[in-house]
């Protein structure tokens, strides 16, 4: 959680065809968008379960 680790996230299909073209600079670039796509869904699912909690906190209080 408070340190990161590269990672080469590609699936079968894209990284066969990247190889094969031996650009390492689009390589990297696909790499990157599929990281950026990843975290989306992350987000969200933490901003729910924070929404959720503060209304259990709130609750609570009441």
């Amino acid at each position: 959680m408070f340190f990161s680790v590269a990672a080469n996230a590609q699936c079968a299909m894209c990284r066969a065809a990247l190889e094969t073209e031996g650009n390492a600079v689009k390589a990297q670039a696909v790499n990157d968008g599929i990281v950026y796509l990843m975290i989306i869904p992350y987000l969200l699912v933490g901003g729910i379960g924070y929404y959720i909690y503060q209304m259990r906190k709130k609750k609570k209080q009441e």
